[in-house]
């Protein structure tokens, strides 16, 4: 509904409130619950006969209805309001309605902005919605809940009807497929616990600085997906000797720098891949449907892999017989080194962050608990060291059993008896042997940044 800013004054020899009644007979017709009509909040000036408040309204003439009593003690005032989130989502106070042709039905750009900040995600870019979760926010458990879970998009947030969406299967294939999200839901299912990660996780880190969404290192979380392995389906479909990659389309479409025409959101992986590489098409999330934010209703789990591969509001898989050339497949998500060399990006990178305590944060010397977690695309975490002030490295304990495809939890207990800066620092080892570098191979688009996490506390 339309929002309002309403403005009431009087005339303080005729204050409604001084006669105890009357003032009464306001409060409860402020606070009446109407159709078509939300009071957000109200408040009088203090010191002044004034009063100003939010109010939501299907039109205003309902909302003119409603100021009746007040035009009747005084004057009244409306004006035409939105909120903080939507003026950002359209890039400025005066500036139009975000509106996108040809896109299909969309989630409301200012109300998906605004559901992310009421969860308590931190905002990168308010449209498309991009927000990541402050490394002091994934303390928890196992899994992270669905709407803290970091949000990465590149186009609108499509609203897709469930009950209308299928799944295509085409292309080299012997049985084409058109599966409904029921006949989907009928079929074996399978359950994983797997850590998405922004392949830009951490850009913020290198120098120089390069393009793109400048994420800290929030730009992770780790759910429980289910739904049909992906294996199924292509076997399923049958498919033929020429299939060599397949291809996976997203409801999510806009426009690109350099491009005229609007392209979708689309991804490829190797025949091979896509049948070993335990790929999950998920249809619900921490057991629940998925949310509209991560792809609802269908939406493609690469686990292992850094998360642009997890294509999200799933509707085609195409079977094709030659290498996949799509502007996200081959023009963006590619490390591009000053030697010029070029390589995909693919699987996660062994990484480690702290979480607790806090960069910038003061403590007392003395005992110091530093908590974290830890992940890695190739294998599970086979440990984590932490380094305190200059010190050795010291072994962490790592918490709960270990998982193919998720994070590891992880904590150690020292004691630093000096007051001061310190410098703390975390580096992982998975078991396939691979181990946090000092530093990053720095790279054009400022993806897989895995060097060692540190962070410098106050102790007092």
């Amino acid at each position: 509904m339309p929002l309002f800013v309403v403005r009431h004054g009087h005339d303080p020899a005729n204050c409604p409130a001084a006669d105890p009644g009357a003032g009464a007979e306001l409060l409860n017709h402020l606070g009446a619950r109407r159709d078509g009509l939300r009071v957000h909040g109200e408040a009088v000036v203090r010191g002044q006969h004034a009063m100003v408040a939010i109010v939501e309204a299907t039109d205003e003439d309902r909302l003119q209805e409603f100021l009746a009593p007040f035009a009747a003690a005084g004057d009244v005032e409306v004006l035409a309001a939105s909120t903080c989130a939507g003026v950002i989502v359209r890039g400025g106070c005066v500036a139009p309605r975000v509106r996108v042709n040809g896109a299909g039905p969309l989630i409301e750009p200012e109300q998906a902005c605004q559901d992310a900040i009421d969860a308590g995600l931190v905002l990168h870019r308010a449209h498309p919605l991009n927000c990541q979760t402050e490394l002091g926010g994934l303390i928890g458990g196992v899994v992270m809940p669905n709407a803290r879970f970091y949000v990465r998009n590149h186009f609108h947030i499509p609203r897709l009807d469930a009950s209308a969406w299928r799944l295509v299967v085409r292309g080299h294939i012997r049985r084409p497929l058109s599966l409904t999200l029921s006949e989907l839901r009928s079929m074996r299912s399978h359950t994983v616990v797997a850590t998405l990660e922004c392949a830009g996780n951490g850009r913020t880190r290198f120098l120089p600085l390069t393009a793109g969404e400048q994420w800290r290192l929030g730009a992770v979380s780790t759910a429980e997906w289910t739904g049909v392995p992906l294996a199924e389906v292509l076997e399923r479909c049958r498919p033929r000797t020429s299939a060599r990659e397949v291809v996976f389309r997203g409801g999510d479409s806009g426009h690109v720098p350099g491009r005229r025409e609007q392209i979708r959101y689309e991804r490829s992986l190797s025949l091979e891949d896509a049948v070993d590489s335990d790929a999950l098409l998920a249809y619900a999330m921490n057991g629940e449907p998925l949310p509209a934010h991560h792809g609802h209703p269908l939406r493609l789990i690469v686990p292992g892999w850094f998360a642009m591969a997890s294509v999200k509001w799933l509707a085609d898989i195409e079977l094709i017989d030659r290498e996949f050339e799509g502007h996200f497949q081959t023009e963006t998500y590619v490390y591009e080194y000053p030697d010029g060399a070029r390589e995909p990006v693919s699987r996660q990178n062994v990484r480690s962050v702290i979480t607790e305590p806090t960069a910038g944060e003061r403590r007392g010397r003395g005992p110091l608990t530093i908590r974290g977690v830890a992940w890695s695309g190739e294998a599970p975490i086979r440990k984590v060291e932490v380094s305190a002030g200059g010190g050795p490295w010291i072994e962490a304990s790592l918490i709960g059993e270990p998982t193919r495809h998720g994070w590891r939890w992880w904590e150690v207990l020292t004691r630093i008896d000096h007051v001061g800066a310190v410098t703390l620092r975390v580096r992982a080892t998975d078991d396939a042997g691979r181990t946090q570098p000092e530093n990053a191979r720095w790279n054009r688009m400022g993806y897989g940044n895995d060097a060692i996490h540190e962070i410098v506390v106050h102790l007092r």
